[in-house]
């Protein structure tokens, strides 16, 4: 099947308006249209209202409140999701089968049962569209230039990693009808939040072999966990440990891996630019070595536009795009295998969670209303 390559620009429709659509994709697809490679020719939202302010304040000649409709009526080639996770797998496969390309925002699905249903449906496409998913750490430069040198053994063999999303969000946060339920958000800080930092850390280290995981419900009165922890062993044979929370006044994410020749580590918040990333040789590095090691080159900051102009690119090419198909299930599957260690109390191994486990079909494994391990006692007894 030969790709779908549509002439620039790309004809694109935002689906959702709410403030991930505001705050970072329409911005970005409107630096990317004054650039000539997209053009915005819709938004939707079931809130007829909340449609129009977008369509007006971004200059999109049409607003819709239904999807169906906006496809069938305008036929755009890429469509951006920015709706609640529960909500990816039906619009993503309805875009999908109109031939558009989809790129969604994280959680991708809130199972692997639904990530692999959107993969399948874009497989099965006219001329082959593409699904893609928002990991814009991923397209940060440097992210790129650590990446690199990782893979071509400049530091030597990874040895320990550390991953870290410590975040703190207040009762109110939780008032959005969809936060913190199993079947509408997928997951707590572990799918929400620290998957960026997560992805990055794969996408870093490579595969995963085996992950041990805790999971709990210390504060927020939600059906999900609030804070889990990890213990992770890669392929390589590197070690990492990895914390995700939403009950963290001092903000921070944060990764460090520890090689043999260099300590490399990402200190930031939400976004990164190359002055966020620190180079330490071990002794002996010759200092010629240390300094290349930590010329980053030009600062691209990580963000939504930087991985649309990736994704645009590839469109274009006729290329996978890297956070889709494969590329994009491994954050998923880790998930899974996080939640199913901390809920089953055992290590759990990479490819081992498959369509007939009932962590495929749902993160919390077929039980909502359980309380992640490590809850509170006296909530346990209530």
């Amino acid at each position: 099947m030969s790709p779908h390559r549509p002439n620039l620009p790309l004809r694109t429709a935002v689906v959702g308006t709410g403030s991930i659509a505001r705050g970072s994709h329409l911005p970005a697809l409107a630096a990317v249209a004054a650039e000539g490679s997209v053009e915005i020719v819709a938004v939707v939202d079931v809130a007829e209202e909340a449609a129009r302010a977008a369509a007006e304040e971004f200059s999109v000649p049409g607003a819709f409140t239904d999807l169906d409709t906006m496809l069938g009526e305008v036929r755009p080639d890429l469509v951006v999701l920015c709706t609640p996770p529960s909500l990816h797998r039906e619009q993503a496969v309805a875009a999908l089968r109109t031939g558009a390309h989809v790129w969604c925002e994280k959680p991708p699905c809130p199972s692997l049962s639904d990530y692999d249903a959107v993969t399948a449906a874009a497989e099965r496409g006219p001329g082959a569209p593409t699904a893609a998913f928002v990991f814009q750490h991923r397209f940060g430069s440097g992210a790129r230039h650590v990446r690199e040198l990782l893979r071509e053994g400049a530091f030597g063999r990874p040895l320990v990693a550390h991953c870290q999303t410590t975040w703190y969000r207040g009762a109110d946060y939780y008032t959005v009808p969809w936060r913190g339920r199993w079947d509408t958000e997928g997951g707590g800080p572990a799918m929400g939040h620290g998957i960026h930092q997560n992805d990055l850390l794969l996408d870093l280290l490579g595969p995963w072999r085996e992950i041990r995981a805790m999971a709990a419900r210390l504060v927020h009165d939600v059906q999900t966990e609030d804070v889990s922890t990890a213990q992770v062993r890669f392929a390589s044979g590197a070690v990492a440990t990895v914390v995700n929370s939403v009950l963290s006044p001092d903000e921070v994410s944060r990764i460090r891996i520890d090689c043999e020749l260099a300590t490399v580590e990402l200190t930031h918040l939400y976004g990164y630019r190359n002055a966020d990333w620190r180079i330490t040789p071990a002794p002996g590095v010759p200092a010629r070595t240390a300094r290349a090691w930590n010329d980053f080159g030009p600062d691209e900051p990580s963000s939504h536009l930087a991985q649309l102009r990736a994704l645009v690119a590839d469109i274009r090419a006729g290329t996978p795009h890297p956070t889709g198909g494969e590329g994009g299930r491994g954050i998923v599957e880790f998930t899974a295998a996080l939640y199913k260690s901390a809920f089953t109390d055992a290590t759990v191994r990479a490819g081992e969670i498959g369509p007939d486990d009932p962590f495929y079909a749902a993160m919390h494994g077929g039980e909502p209303d359980r309380l992640p391990v490590g809850a509170r006692e006296e909530e346990q007894a209530a």
